[in-house]
Formats: structure tokens, sequence, C-alpha cells
């Protein structure tokens, strides 16, 4: 009996020490290759969101600029994305669970934001940003860097399914219908219905699906990888530009429980819920670690264009992902040690 609580202390000892080497690889010289692009994406996104802080100090730049950099990358930039990666999806029922956890965690995001509302005394703007925002995870740029660090390229095709299956239909879905809800509009099945299926990226993967059988022209190609490639550094931008230290106190609230909800909360339920019903898989583990994902930066900006909380909905993405920096390797820790 005393060598099996032997055994399993020194399991608990090594899952531990997996997680601290997984997130030490990172600044690793002798794993520059594991270490090399997170740490360019994550260069990338402070740069663009400095540009942003000092774009917003200079004349030349309207007050409207966060706005139409949101715009254009709502409309263009997102729905190319899309196209490009529509094809890659295969479903399989090995991998099934990495498309139903995102849903799981919408579910559950929602009710908690909901019980939550009235009690805290949160405005109607503020509900509806933290309903829009914290269901939806960054889990595609910041996603893949994080998933190739801890987990390597046999995460990737699961983060894919997570990440269209899930991430992109909520948004294109559940994202317009909130909108309709919260932005005082008509909230009658048929308007939401339109609004959702002529909503850009809505169109992208509707479009992508029916032309999976088809190879694009390298020409298309070509243009679609250029405009997708625009999307970090506008959408980031417009963070910086519209970005802000001085939180009003009644931000405060929103914004912590937003967080605890997306950060903690959800990977957490997704981590308890995988292994209760015996899921043990890579597919499960990175479904876990994509539910753990900041709230995704262009949900965060349609919130703001839309007037949902404009500095909640910055701050939620902002902060969000410095937040992640540590909460991500604990996560994975968590995953190994369970």
């Amino acid at each position: 009996a005393a060598q099996a609580r032997l055994n399993k202390v020194q399991q608990r000892f090594d899952s531990f020490y997996a997680g601290v080497a997984a997130l030490l690889k990172l600044f690793s010289p002798g794993h520059a290759h594991s270490w090399s692009r997170p740490l360019a994406n994550f260069i990338m996104i402070g740069t663009f969101v400095v540009l942003g802080i000092l774009f917003r100090r200079l004349k030349a730049f309207p007050a409207e600029t966060a706005q139409v950099l949101n715009m254009f990358a709502l409309y263009v930039s997102l729905p190319a994305v899309i196209l490009l990666k529509v094809p890659t999806l295969t479903l399989t029922s090995q991998n099934a669970i990495a498309a139903v956890v995102p849903w799981c965690m919408l579910l559950l995001s929602a009710i908690v934001i909901q019980l939550l509302a009235k009690p805290c005394g949160w405005s109607r703007q503020s509900t509806g940003a933290l309903m829009l925002i914290v269901p939806i995870g960054n889990t595609s740029f910041m996603g893949v860097p994080m998933v190739n660090a801890f987990f390597g390229e046999a995460g990737i095709p699961h983060l894919i399914l997570y990440d269209q299956i899930g991430t992109m239909l909520i948004f294109a879905t559940y994202g317009s219908i909130i909108l309709s809800i919260y932005t005082g509009e008509s909230t009658r099945i048929r308007t939401i219905a339109l609004r959702a299926l002529l909503f850009p990226p809505t169109t992208a993967l509707l479009a992508g699906l029916l032309l999976r059988e088809w190879p694009y022209p390298q020409a298309l190609v070509t243009a679609l990888e250029s405009l997708a490639g625009a999307l970090t550094p506008l959408v980031m931008t417009a963070i910086g530009f519209q970005m802000t230290l001085r939180l009003r106190p009644t931000t405060l609230s929103p914004l912590g429980t937003g967080l605890a909800v997306k950060l903690i909360i959800a990977p957490v339920v997704a981590l308890l819920g995988c292994r209760l019903f015996g899921f043990d898989s890579l597919a499960a583990d990175i479904a876990i670690f994509e539910a753990g994902m900041p709230p995704m930066v262009t949900a965060s900006a349609l919130a703001a264009a839309a007037g949902l909380g404009v500095e909640l909905s910055i701050a939620l993405a902002g902060l969000g992902i410095i937040l992640a920096f540590a909460s991500l390797p604990l996560l994975y820790t968590l995953i190994q040690y369970f």
C-alpha cells in the first residue's frame, strides 16, 4: 500500500514537471524550433497593440479608425480565413469530441452569465458584451501556437475541428442572435436567421462547404492568404487603438467574472466532463485546452463596434490574452495530471 502511494505521488510530480518542461521549451535555446513560432506570434500581438496605442495619440488617425479596421477584418479578412480552412475539415467518431466541447462551453458560459447578470447589477450593454465574447475563444490565432508548443503538430487537426465546427459556427450563428437581441433590433426568427446567413463569415463557411470538392486555383489561394494574413494586424491594432488602462469601477465586476468563466471555469468543467465520460484521447485534451483560450479578439471587436460596452469588450480581449500566458501552462499541467 505504501509503495502504491509513493507511485501515485511520483506520477503527480512527473505530470507537474511535464507541464513546467513544456513551458520552459518556449524559452530554451536548445529547442528553438518549438518556441520560435509562438514567441513570434506573441511579439506580433504586442507590436500591433502598441502601434494601436500610438496611433490613438496621433491626429492623423481619426476617432473612427478602430471601427474601420474592425469592419474590414470582419467583412474581408475573416471570411478569407474561413474559405482557406474549411476544405481541411474531416470529422470522425474518434475526434468528434473536439467539435462537441465548444458547444457545451457555449451553453455553460451563457447560463452562468445570465444567472449572475441581475444579482451583480450589470447593465444590458455589459451583459450583451459578456454573452457575445465570453463563450467564443481565441482558438485559432492564439490556439495554434500554444497547441504546437504543448502538444505538437499532432494536435492541430483536432484544433481545426474545434475552431471551425465549434468557434466559427458559434461566432456566425450565436453571435448574430446575441447582436440582434442586445442591440435593440428585431428579434424575430426570420430576421435573426436572415442576418446569420448573410453575415460574411457564415456566407464564407457555406461557400467553403459547397466548394470542398473543387480545389481553389492557385491565384485565388494566394489572394485569400494575403487577405487572411491581414486579420491579426487589423484586429490587434484596433484593440490597441481602443485600449485603456483606466477602467471604470462598473467595468471591473463583469470583466473579472467574464475572464474567470473563460480562463478557469470553462476549461475545468471541460476537463471534468471529458474524464467523467471516459474521454482521455488527444482530441479530448486539445478540446479541453482550447476551452481555456482567452476571448476571441474579433468577437470583442464586433461587440465594441455594436456599442456593447466598448471598454469592457476591449478589456476582455486585451487582458485575457495577457492572463492566458499564465493560465494555459497551468491548464496543460492539469490535463496531464488528470
